[in-house]
């Protein structure tokens, strides 16, 4: 069911991963949607163990099309490697399936969903995870949380430790990378081992 126009319509949810992506670029069910940019759809296998997922894409995933492809992929593929997951084996998608910017001069700066934008775009996300059936689920930053936990979650409190979704599956939460990116020195290292130590935690839970 989703919601257009105040209303609570049924719709036929997406039977493989390639209707989603074909279908979420024709989504307008919220303002982000009307924005022009492309729709980012998820990368990964149809069968994982892991589902991976962020914010939203940003400028670089927009212009290429792929999720976490900018810096703080890039960032995120190298404690993955570390923690001895194989991105190829994962399955990374994002909460926001469109780029929501603000424009300064020739550059787009990114601006955070609001939770609205992040439930109506839900619909989505249930629609890959229930094609995926994913042993576990990774939530990088609060608003990747809240799309699965209907509340914005306090990151800094509830990281490092599965919780039980209403299925079972256990979502594990830590920061998104680009908070990671903003950082420097002392802080920068102080931080990137605590994501480390998510990471390893998860990848144990996994066997």
């Amino acid at each position: 069911m989703v919601r257009q126009g105040g209303k609570d319509i049924e719709e036929e949810p997406p039977a493989t991963l390639e209707e989603i992506a074909h279908a979420i670029g024709a989504c307008r069910r919220c303002p982000i949607g009307c924005n022009g940019t492309r729709a980012v759809p998820g990368e990964g296998p149809a069968r994982t163990r892991l589902m991976v997922v962020g914010e939203q894409p940003g400028d670089k995933e927009e212009q290429a099309g792929r999720p976490f492809v900018g810096p703080a992929g890039r960032l995120l593929d190298a404690h993955l490697a570390r923690a001895g997951l194989d991105r190829a084996r994962l399955y990374l998608t994002n909460a926001v399936k469109h780029f929501k910017f603000v424009p300064r001069g020739k550059r787009r700066l990114h601006q955070s969903p609001t939770a609205g934008e992040i439930d109506i775009c839900r619909w989505w996300l249930d629609s890959e995870r229930r094609l995926l059936r994913p042993q576990i689920i990774l939530a990088l930053g609060a608003s990747a949380g809240r799309a699965f936990l209907a509340r914005t979650p306090a990151v800094g409190k509830e990281r490092g430790a599965p919780m039980e979704l209403a299925d079972g599956t256990p979502l594990w939460l830590t920061v998104h990378p680009s908070y990671l990116l903003r950082l420097k020195d002392e802080a920068r290292a102080r931080e990137e081992e605590r994501f480390q130590s998510d990471l390893r935690g998860l990848a144990s839970s996994l066997g």
